[in-house]
């Protein structure tokens, strides 16, 4: 099994915004933007994307346990964590924790500008600034997690893939392909699997080009729960380093 603290971007989510992050930063001309299709008009979307945007219009909190799997298939090797996520809504804004407790205590934090990961093992932050970028990191942060139906249909081309039963729960199925080139060069698409009743993903899978994916799968869903202020911030020590790769 591959060292998951050997990468920085391991948490799916996070992979996701970051790298799409990267792309944006490096796509200068519209050109570069792939021709958008038109939504399908299927009965089944329209029904999913707007309980989508009525979730999404009420969200204030939503916490989940997760099993993120990463698949690498150079070496046929996945790389399996566990832990719990929680999602904010902080006036316009979303803040968003990952507090992964296995194979390695790791809490990844996204607020403000920044995205902060501290390893109690080393002591240490990473941090990282999403800049002018922070309104299209963030879309993609709560894709399927608080976002609307509508603002997902202005980054992907989304078609309906279908009902699946994923761990008891009916669900429906979600097909998203970026409307952006560069994106697309990162993450050929994504399938979402949405609870219709919540209105929230119980899995996700991004699939890169190379072959690897990003398998996300979440249990005990909690919407518009309690969430402790707390739990949103760093348990650093006195002594902890912090580190920005971005300089």
């Amino acid at each position: 099994m591959r060292n998951s603290a050997s990468s920085c971007w391991f948490v799916p989510l996070l992979v996701l915004a970051v790298l799409i992050l990267a792309a944006m930063g490096r796509a200068q001309q519209p050109t570069e933007m792939a021709s958008a299709a038109k939504p399908s008009t299927d009965a089944g979307l329209k029904t999913i994307l707007e309980q989508m945007d009525r979730t999404a219009a009420s969200f204030r909190t939503t916490q989940a346990s997760f099993v993120w799997d990463e698949y690498q298939k150079v070496v046929n090797d996945t790389d399996t964590q566990k832990g719990r996520v929680y999602f904010k809504r902080a006036g316009n804004r979303i803040e968003m924790v990952a507090d992964i407790t296995d194979p390695d205590k790791k809490y990844v934090l996204f607020s403000g500008d920044r995205v902060q990961m501290y390893q109690p093992k080393i002591d240490q932050v990473t941090e990282y600034d999403t800049g002018k970028h922070r309104a299209e990191f963030e879309s993609f942060l709560v894709l399927g997690f608080g976002g609307s139906g509508q603002d997902m249909l202005k980054s992907f081309d989304v078609s309906y893939a279908g009902e699946e039963k994923i761990a008891g729960t009916n669900t429906v199925k979600l097909d998203l392909v970026p409307k952006s080139g560069k994106v697309k060069n990162t993450f050929q698409h994504i399938v979402l699997w949405i609870d219709p009743k919540l209105g929230i993903s119980v899995q996700q899978q991004f699939f890169e080009p190379s072959g690897d994916y990003r398998l996300a799968k979440y249990s005990d869903i909690q919407v518009n729960g309690k969430i402790s202020d707390s739990v949103f911030k760093l348990k650093t020590t006195s002594k902890t380093r912090t580190v920005s790769p971005q300089g």
